[in-house]
């Protein structure tokens, strides 16, 4: 009878398999064994922490970039509009037929008729620039982002008396650089206004102050004043036209989609455009870092989890003496290298799952962290002048998370194939040659 083939599965392996118990059970004690004992515990220890550092900050970084464009997009959006109609059918003083059309198009919240231009508004011993928006007391309330952040004065008047009174609404940051508040007069010149013998003159008139108003964007505050639409129409002399239709829509993002249907409710004379048209650069802009921003990232965990190559291959080596007696038992090829995948890939598995909780954690609470940071340091870590915005915003996308998450499950799994196939490539003959 001819020798037995050392490569020849054993009796008990016979027919199991792949990655049944006893591959399992080996793969995870060897990934458990103190460095004595031929593991390499210290590298694991650090690859874990590498690749769960990497992949909470991919989370973070990414969820707060989602929240910085949700929360910027909406404030915009909140006081701006989707969709714009301007052009021939806001020629004729059938605005508010044209904006009630619209009002009737699935999708559609809002309809506004908007009187808007630049004016030179005069305080308390101090001038400044001004966007004037002219909007009708129902359609101001409607917008909830202005009505609902009044922080002086209130909208107690406002369009009452003839042609709208007299009453004015004001950024926050304007009133201040202003010298004003509620109750307080500011007067505003247009630089148009009524038509005399000699051409088109500037208006100047006085209002007072009804309330001032802030939206959490500097840019905002610091320019808008909203008045009756009567009285801008006055003040810029386009009485009884308005200079655009806004329109609001449940889904922003439908914008695009939703000018066909606008266009064929309001006719061929109107030029519609949409909020991405109006601001294509700054959300391309947005849109570009935050995917190279993801990619560089990326790369960050790509490289943490190469360190899984470094403890696999010094336990391969620690290891070439139980290889060989597997390989001698009738261990085949694949279910070594199966095991040591197994090793090295839970490493990266568990690494992974550690940095998605803590990344989730981590935005979460990310206003309570702010907070302690910043009463630790004793400085602003989010400053509204230069970001916009009053605090640090984080959306989680589960979507991108779960990419993010598929991402390093395979990279650890990926970066474990050469040494382990390294391993299963090992001749039993030479690793026992010298035991």
């Amino acid at each position: 009878m001819s020798a037995p083939d050392a490569r020849a599965p054993a009796a008990n392996g016979l027919g199991a398999a792949p990655f049944s118990f006893w591959e399992r059970l080996l793969a995870f004690r060897y990934l458990r064994a103190k460095r004595s004992q031929g593991g390499a515990t210290l590298i694991s220890i650090i690859s874990f922490t590498g690749i769960a550092l990497s992949v909470a900050v991919l989370i973070i970084v990414m969820s707060v970039m989602n929240g910085f464009r949700a929360e910027l997009l909406s404030r915009v959006l909140g006081v701006g509009a989707h969709v714009y109609v301007a052009g021939g059918v806001l020629t004729n003083p059938g605005h508010e037929a044209t904006a009630a059309k619209i009002r009737t198009i699935p999708g559609v919240t809002q309809a506004t008729p908007i009187v808007e231009a630049q004016a030179l508004a005069m305080g308390a011993g101090q001038i400044s620039g001004a966007i004037v928006r002219g909007i009708s007391p129902a359609e101001l309330r409607a917008t909830k982002l202005v009505s609902s952040n009044i922080v002086s004065g209130s909208l107690e008047g406002f369009g009452d008396g003839e042609f709208g009174g007299d009453l004015i609404l004001v950024g926050d940051r304007l009133a201040s650089q202003l010298g004003v508040r509620a109750g307080d007069p500011l007067t505003l010149v247009s630089p148009t206004g009524g038509a005399t013998a000699f051409g088109s003159m500037g208006q100047r008139k006085t209002y007072v102050v009804g309330g001032t108003f802030t939206v959490g964007v500097s840019e905002f505050d610091q320019a808008f004043i909203y008045m009756p639409l009567e009285q801008a129409q006055i003040l810029f002399g386009r009485d009884p036209l308005v200079d655009v239709i806004e329109v609001k829509l449940s889904n922003p993002d439908r914008a695009p989609a939703m000018k066909a249907d606008i266009a064929q409710a309001v006719g061929p004379a109107a030029m519609i455009t949409d909020w991405t048209q109006r601001n294509a650069s700054f959300w391309d802009a947005l849109k570009i870092e935050r995917s190279v921003m993801r990619l560089i990232l990326m790369l960050i965990v790509a490289i943490a989890t190469l360190n899984i190559i470094s403890g696999l291959v010094m336990l391969v080596k620690n290891k070439s003496r139980d290889i060989a007696i597997l390989r001698t038992m009738g261990a085949g090829q694949g279910a070594v290298m199966r095991i040591f995948m197994m090793a090295g890939a839970s490493v990266g598995v568990l690494g992974t799952a550690a940095g998605l909780l803590l990344g989730i954690v981590f935005c979460a609470f990310i206003a309570q962290i702010q907070g302690a940071l910043e009463a630790i340091t004793g400085m602003s870590l989010f400053s509204s002048d230069v970001y916009y915005l009053s605090h640090l915003p984080a959306k989680i996308d589960w979507r991108e998370v779960s990419v993010i998450t598929l991402f390093a499950f395979g990279m650890s799994v990926l970066v474990t194939l050469y040494p382990s196939w390294r391993a299963s490539r090992l001749d039993p003959v030479e690793a026992l040659r010298y035991e």
